[in-house]
């Protein structure tokens, strides 16, 4: 069971993921530099679960144009998150849990590949852009350049914690507490109705 001190702090769970249940596939999202990878593999190490990096899913012409400095648009997203959907698809298919990495923007994003299901949860880590500048600059050997993060704050669309199945994560807590703090709360919560939770 989480610390309910650092948990009302650091984490917020949605009311549609309380009442849902342990969901089988984490989506971790957020503006690019929020630490999405790092948080996906601690996550990963302590629930025992497979992760995918989303970034590894985009056709090249993405990761060109985003190394050019060129925001995506829908449409150069929507292969990108047909992969995505895919694999957690693929998991949800065969019984199993897996945790991917993904930006999730947009809640038409979201739903896209998550299918609005109550067992996909999204991991949202939630920043301002004075919060999240300073990582993404000292960021290397990554293809998004810090000049895109306003074009990625301007089509963040954030969850919401009424309707989706979501658990905001505050940026500015420690990555290892914040993965020990939502894995706590996630095992605390009941197995799904097998039939039900994938509706």
């Amino acid at each position: 069971m989480c610390d309910t001190e650092q948990n009302t702090v650091a984490i917020l769970p949605s009311h549609r993921l309380g009442a849902a249940g342990r969901p089988c596939v984490l989506v971790v999202m957020g503006v690019s530099g929020c630490g999405k990878s790092t948080l996906a593999q601690l996550m990963s190490e302590c629930m025992g679960w497979p992760l995918v990096e989303g970034d590894d899913l985009h056709p090249p012409a993405n990761i060109a144009r985003m190394s050019n400095g060129i925001p995506l648009t829908d449409t150069d997203r929507a292969p990108w998150l047909e992969r995505i959907a895919g694999q957690i698809q693929a998991w949800r298919a065969a019984g199993l849990s897996g945790i991917v990495t993904c930006s999730s923007l947009k809640r038409s994003y979201r739903e896209r590949i998550g299918g609005n299901s109550a067992d996909v949860c999204f991991v949202y880590l939630k920043g301002s852009r004075e919060d999240i500048a300073p990582r993404l600059r000292q960021r290397t050997g990554h293809f998004m350049p810090s000049a895109m993060l306003d074009s990625q704050f301007a089509t963040l669309e954030e969850p919401d914690m009424k309707e989706e199945v979501v658990m905001a994560l505050d940026v500015n807590a420690p990555q290892a507490r914040l993965a020990e703090l939502a894995c706590a709360y996630l095992n605390q919560l009941p197995r799904q109705n097998p039939v039900l939770g994938r509706e």
